[in-house]
């Protein structure tokens, strides 16, 4: 089994491409050794950490109506509450490795339909209460049953069953999957003591800090965990976020020292803001979206030419000038970019082209009646300026869109997800096949462009079996080609994570995998 397993990392390291290693193998087979810290901070390599001071974040995206259930988050405030007060079995590195968290070694049979997770001991929740096996079993299964709502449910479900067997937890899937390892890593699936069956949302994690404070929309303050696992992380005594939904002032903000950090720097003021005196603005390309998603199966987006007529009607590269003054790249109507493994750069571009939109609106046999594109600032940075572009761009091919700008508070509850067409952001996974399962497998939670199509779904699982790198690149293309011809998502750019930090803030690292850090900013810097 041993050489077996070998053979099938080799395999796995092949089709990894622009990362590291898929495991960091070292000389025990099959396991991976505590990495904790290991990712070296920018400018800070050889500086010893200062413990202490509170480090105060200024956010947009939150809402009154954000929750500490992990499964919800579905903006940036709950993204960052999950990272602060959360600990994953595994976290994905800067440099697309893993790194051990509660896991501290994993196992694979040489199919790669069974992984097995060996349990970190002696990590304590924020109640004192000693992470066990039994817990991260039993946070598994609520975000693998659908009445959850969890945002991780579409990457759960080909797992076929679960068990503790000592310290070690065994995952069976019904087929085999490579990149198991790297889905354990979605942010939704913190370990909670008990799974959080009794509460999810007591806010009660095993991460660096734990929450004093709670006031969804506002702020949330969190103090140092002291008997913290991982002495390389949390440096601070405490952590406070502060939500700023307005972007001028989440700016001024950060400008006049109220906040260390700042996220979503509108890449409009970026080039001014960096040469404000007592701060830097960060920024690092990778996996996020920007879009715009319409509901198959809702009139009159279940017609398949007037949402061709809507993916031509747009002008990619005018968004990427205007909107993201650079700061990014134009997107193809997929997902996936060549920040991923296995991209197959191929697919033709689709570009602006007023003739195919006004031909594909005629043959849609569309009324002519306004369609609405709910937007909001909160969407995304400039989402309300890329709407009008939009409907401009729209007009010249006779598309009557009409731009509804709505309240950031609730966007993500009441609008996303629930209305038919409106603005909205993807911050990416680390591997295909977790983007594909958030959120194109018919069954997902958060299939928010409403794409179920059966033969995309048995594609997707296809390619999770599949080990060869040239036969899986070989089905990803032809998912791509499916969702960028007969798909809801009209994807113009690929985003910078763009933030702005105080000169105070020391061992800032570049991280594309999510926003400030990949969410890690309060784990791994310090203040001067």
């Amino acid at each position: 089994m041993k050489d077996d397993l070998a053979k099938l990392i080799d395999r796995i390291d092949a089709m990894r491409m622009d990362r590291r290693s898929f495991l960091n193998r070292t000389a025990a087979f099959g396991a991976v050794a505590a990495m904790g810290g290991a990712t070296q901070a920018l400018g800070a390599s050889h500086a010893t950490p200062n413990k202490g001071g509170i480090l105060k974040m200024g956010l947009g995206g939150g809402e009154s109506t954000n929750s500490l259930d992990p499964a919800l988050a579905a903006s940036q405030v709950p993204f960052h509450l999950n990272r602060t007060i959360g600990e994953p079995l595994v976290d994905v590195a800067a440099d697309g490795s893993l790194e051990m968290r509660i896991a501290e070694s994993i196992e694979s049979t040489p199919d790669a339909k069974t992984w097995m997770f060996k349990i970190r001991q002696g990590v304590e929740f924020h109640n004192g209460k000693t992470l066990t096996p039994d817990d991260v079993l039993a946070t598994l299964q609520r975000h693998s049953d659908k009445d959850s709502s969890s945002g991780a449910f579409g990457i759960m479900e080909g797992i076929e069953s679960m068990k503790v067997d000592g310290d070690m937890v065994a995952v069976t899937l019904a087929t085999a999957n490579a990149d198991l390892p790297y889905l354990m890593a979605d942010y939704h699936l913190m370990i909670q003591p008990d799974g959080g069956r009794a509460d999810p949302a007591d806010g009660i994690g095993a991460g660096a800090y734990k929450i004093i404070v709670n006031e969804p929309g506002v702020r949330h303050t969190f103090e140092k965990h002291a008997n913290y696992w991982d002495q390389s992380r949390g440096h601070y005594d405490g952590v406070e976020f502060i939500v700023i939904n307005d972007a001028t002032a989440r700016m001024a903000a950060v400008q006049s020292g109220q906040v260390h950090i700042a996220n979503r720097v509108d890449p409009k003021i970026a080039k001014l803001l960096s040469r404000a005196p007592g701060l830097t603005v960060q920024n690092v390309s990778g996996r996020g979206h920007y879009v715009f998603i319409m509901h198959c199966d809702t009139a009159p987006f279940d017609n398949k030419d007037l949402r061709l007529a809507l993916k031509y009607a747009i002008n990619r590269q005018e968004m990427v000038d205007k909107i993201l003054d650079g700061y990014g790249s134009i997107g193809n109507d997929i997902p996936i970019n060549a920040a991923y493994p296995l991209f197959d750069d191929s697919l033709p571009q689709r570009d602006y082209d007023v003739a195919k939109a006004a031909e594909h609106y005629k043959a849609s046999g569309h009324d002519g009646s306004p369609i609405v594109l709910r937007v909001a600032e909160g969407a995304f940075p400039g989402a309300v300026d890329a709407g009008a572009l939009f409907q401009q761009t729209a007009a010249a091919a006779g598309i009557p869109l009409e731009i509804k700008r709505e309240p950031n508070d609730g966007y993500w509850s009441e609008v996303w997800n629930k209305q038919p067409f409106c603005a909205s952001y993807w911050g990416g996974r680390p591997v295909q096949d977790q983007m594909y399962s958030t959120a194109y497998l018919s069954t997902a939670d958060w299939n928010d462009t409403r794409f179920f199509n059966a033969d995309f779904d048995a594609l997707l699982i296809e390619a999770r079996a599949e080990l060869e790198p040239g036969k899986r690149k070989e089905l990803y293309s032809k998912m791509a080609v499916m969702l960028h011809d007969d798909g809801g998502l009209i994807c113009p750019m690929f985003n910078d994570f763009i933030e702005a930090v105080g000169d105070k803030v020391i061992g800032w690292e570049k991280n594309g995998v999510q926003e400030v850090m990949n969410g890690l900013a309060p784990h791994k810097t310090w203040l001067a």
